[in-house]
């Protein structure tokens, strides 16, 4: 998993509350267990026509939000199934933040195992950061995760919270496979003894 430190990147407004699942990555798309490729069906429903062209409309079809990296949203954000291809579309598309009041606990857990920084504030403060994102690709935030502060486009900053272990992994790249990795020399010693004192188990 990549690492997670500092990202300065454009943010796209998406003032809907309630944005599920199905909507981040229809159903259609679950038939595949790779993280790759899901990008271009993230809000596939609100991105196309039935015809496969683009409704100019939504946002991140529009040129100023098309190499957006943040996501600015309403509350409730990532609710609907656990499917962990939601956070998959949202990072093979370039997604590595989403700013919101309130999110679904599993979609904020999946969130942080692969790579995506998921930032709970006060909806007055989404609202100011909201007021940012409208303003296009020259509005770019900044997240600092070793310092928890967002840096607005005007130098100002916001400071958000984070759960110290959820921080860790992020800052050093380390998803649950990860993790267990770190242990890799207590597990070979214990796979060490357990062939000696119960051999029958490796024979």
């Amino acid at each position: 998993m990549d690492k997670f430190t500092e990202l300065t990147g454009v943010a796209a407004p998406m003032p809907l509350i309630n944005i599920d699942t199905d909507m981040l990555i229809p159903k259609l798309f679950l038939k595949t267990i790779k993280r790759t490729g899901l990008g271009k069906h993230l809000f596939d429903e609100m991105r196309y026509k039935e015809d496969g062209s683009e409704i100019p409309d939504f946002v991140l079809n529009q040129p100023a939000y098309r190499k957006a990296e943040i996501i600015v949203a309403g509350e409730n954000f990532g609710c609907g199934s656990s499917r962990e291809h939601a956070p998959w579309a949202l990072l093979d598309f370039g997604i590595r933040c989403v700013i919101a009041p309130s999110f679904a606990d599993i979609f904020h857990g999946n969130c942080f195992k692969n790579g995506i920084l998921p930032i709970r504030l006060p909806q007055e403060t989404v609202d100011k950061l909201m007021d940012d994102a409208r303003n296009g690709a020259n509005a770019k935030l900044t997240i600092d995760l070793e310092k928890q502060l967002i840096t607005r486009p005007d130098g100002s900053t916001i400071a958000f919270d984070v759960d110290p272990f959820r921080k860790h992994c992020l800052l050093n790249g380390l998803d649950d496979i990860g993790l267990t990795m770190q242990k890799g020399s207590a597990i070979d010693d214990y796979e060490a003894k357990l062939k000696t004192s119960q051999p029958w188990l490796s024979a």
